[in-house]
């Protein structure tokens, strides 16, 4: 690399430095330690590396960089801006202000060029994969002789934290099972955490660890820019395997007396500290500075990367002419189009008579697989029990990117942030799938989806305690709960094979993740379930037995498997005489959306005493039974046992019911 390209690289770096301390200051909150100490790499990586166009910023070829270690945002919201992208200096100004385009933590449908809502360390790794692994499934898919339109790679920068977290561990093991050769994991190795030096709780070799992952790994000096010229150029044509890179850097890189110390991790420099690290740095005083050949240069390369997006275009335009039917499928894929007649055949596929959730699912898999070809899926180990398996398509392996089946193995938190990874390529609908209680496992992962609104769907099985023998270790009571109150997600538990068919249906329409609540055990094919979605899930709540006349006794609201006990119980009831309405709520957030006049059909006026009924915590209940209501729920955890014993003993049976709504 010749000097004066070295020189305008060293000139972008200390511009990111003075952007970054300056924003956190003004802010008087953030991390100036990761910019400070990365700043050689991001100049020299959106310099000389990357392929994008600000201008265009979800171009389908376009690489991506992952900032996993999401703390050092000011780093991103820097180079971002400098690249061109519609990323103001005014925006930087508004650091971690109320609505601003640079929140604290990248958020990506908050900032153009944000690839993935990072922060919780660890996940960004994942989304990478997930990235990658939808990247090579692209590729294989559409690209043909001399018509290469998936080719962008996947940068994630992590940071020691990251390194340290599990879920990091998860999705690097599976990148490393497939050969992702399109994935570079850079580590800023850096040897300081929040609250000190690494060595106090570290001391692995991660290049070994990597390696024994299947990654090819290399050092490198974050300050080198010989050094990183020679990797990633042996990189863009060599790559051959997923490769791990433990950069060396300083944290807090030009503070004369903060840097390679944690002070400097979480903390704003302090106006003494900044102006002393301006001076350090031959910096200018004046706030917020960007020299002239810094603007020009990237002035310069936006028309440069214009240029390879109207190349990438006419290639396009081309490979539509010669393959149609793939363009067409492209097509459907880019704009994730739903079939005119889904629901009527989706419904056609489903058996009659008592069916598990878990295998009504599968039945509707296997059709939405045939006819959607954005869905792609699979399960944590557990495929052959949750039914999450496409039998009509092969598995994705290291050789083969056709199929449409993912094996994650025991990955549960790694699954949910590939899943993540999966979703944000544009282009891919992911599903994924474990027991109920192991949500836990992927509880942040959920979280951050449903923050940054990205369609996952989360096929969960083994919904209750009525799964039986496998005890309380294993039977769910609490998750509901915890999924419900997470906002901006739909939480679906069907009551038959019928409330199956709307909850994908439902699934399927919501720009956001749902997760599909799913019996093991078989049940009952349900009266009045047999609906238009539009009549039944897809309201969220639905009268399933009116009352026949007078004045209301009772009110039954129940979900899943004790819909058909609230049928029994109702029957029970107007043996004497009771006047009783029984509603089906699957989804309680899709109710909560629907116009007053409609929720007051269902809950208006006096409806009588409401029961609950639902094998889970009571927690949330009373929102829609009221303060005066009844809740019939498991507020302990379970026990081992047949399913017949343990409705008995925790009161799910009709006689139970009765005895406690009657008193």
């Amino acid at each position: 690399m010749d000097e004066p390209h070295k020189k305008l690289l060293g000139k972008i770096a200390n511009t990111i430095r003075q952007l970054s301390i300056e924003a956190i200051e003004k802010a008087n909150s953030g991390h100036p330690g990761l910019p400070m100490g990365c700043a050689e790499f991001a100049a020299y990586l959106w310099s000389n590396v990357l392929i994008f166009n600000p201008k265009n910023p979800n171009w389908m070829n376009r690489d991506r960089f992952i900032l996993s270690a999401g703390h050092g945002s000011m780093l991103l919201y820097s180079i971002l801006h400098l690249s061109g992208y519609d990323l103001s200096l005014e925006d930087i100004k508004q650091f971690r202000q109320l609505h601003s385009k640079t929140p604290g933590h990248p958020e990506s449908f908050m900032t153009p060029g944000v690839e993935a809502t990072t922060g919780p360390l660890g996940q960004g790794v994942g989304n990478a994969v997930g990235e990658a692994l939808a990247l090579k499934i692209l590729s294989k898919k559409f690209n043909r002789d001399g018509y290469p339109l998936f080719t962008g790679k996947v940068y994630c920068l992590a940071g020691d934290g990251c390194i340290q977290e599990g879920v990091s561990s998860e999705a690097s093991s599976f990148a490393g099972h497939l050969e992702l050769d399109n994935l570079v994991i850079i580590q800023d190795a850096n040897n300081i955490t929040l609250d000190g030096p690494l060595s106090q709780s570290s001391s692995e070799n991660t290049l070994l660890r990597y390696k024994s992952y299947g990654f090819d790994v290399y050092s490198l000096d974050g300050y080198d820019f010989d050094q990183m010229d020679s990797l990633f150029t042996e990189i863009g044509s060599q790559q051959k395997k997923p490769i791990f890179i433990q950069m060396h850097t300083i944290i807090g890189k030009g503070s004369p007396h903060k840097a390679n110390s944690y002070k400097v991790h979480g903390s704003p420099l302090g106006m003494d500290e900044l102006t002393a690290t301006k001076e350090a740095l031959g910096l200018s005083q004046d706030a917020f500075f960007i020299p002239g050949q810094v603007h020009n240069f990237f002035e310069s390369k936006q028309q440069k990367n214009q240029a390879k997006e109207n190349s990438w275009n006419e290639l396009f335009t081309s490979w539509g002419e010669k393959y149609p039917d793939l363009k067409n499928e492209f097509t459907i894929m880019k704009e994730t189009r739903l079939p005119i007649n889904l629901e009527e055949e989706l419904c056609q596929c489903m058996a009659t008579g008592p069916t598990a959730g878990r295998d009504a699912s599968h039945a509707a898999l296997g059709f939405l697989g045939r006819v959607l070809p954005f869905l792609y899926g699979g399960s944590a180990d557990l495929s052959s029990s949750d039914k999450t398996y496409m039998e009509t398509f092969p598995l994705i392996t290291a050789k083969d990117f056709s199929g449409r089946n993912i094996k994650y193995g025991i990955r549960e938190f790694g699954m949910a942030t590939m899943a993540s990874g999966l979703y944000r390529s544009g282009m891919i609908i992911p599903y994924i799938g474990t027991f109920l209680t192991f949500s836990d496992y992927m509880k942040n992962a959920i979280r951050l989806a449903a923050l940054s609104n990205y369609q996952v769907i989360y096929q969960f099985t083994h919904d209750s305690i009525f799964l039986g023998e496998d005890g309380p270790t294993h039977q769910p009571v609490e998750q509901l709960a915890s999924l419900r109150s997470i906002p901006n997600m739909h939480v679906i538990r069907p009551a038959d094979q019928w409330e199956v068919c709307g909850a994908w249906l439902a699934a399927l329409h919501y720009q956001g993740p749902t997760a599909l609540i799913l019996s093991r055990q078989k049940l009952p094919e349900l009266q009045n379930t047999q609906r238009s979605y539009l009549e039944g899930v897809g309201r969220g709540a639905y009268i399933l037995h009116k009352e026949i006349a007078g004045q209301l006794d009772f009110t039954l609201i129940a979900t899943g498997s004790e819909v058909h006990l609230a049928l029994d119980v109702a029957k029970a009831l107007e043996n004497m005489g009771k006047v009783v309405r029984i509603v089906s709520m699957p989804c309680w957030e899709i109710f909560s959306k629907q116009p007053e006049d409609y929720k007051k059909s269902v809950f208006g006026g006096n409806i009588g005493k409401r029961v609950s009924i639902e094998a889970a915590s009571p927690f949330g209940w009373h929102a829609w039974v009221g303060i005066d209501g009844i809740t019939i729920s498991v507020d302990t955890f379970g026990a081992s046992a047949p399913m017949g014993a343990l409705q008995k003993e925790f009161g799910f049976t009709v006689e139970d019911i009765l005895n406690r709504i009657l008193r």
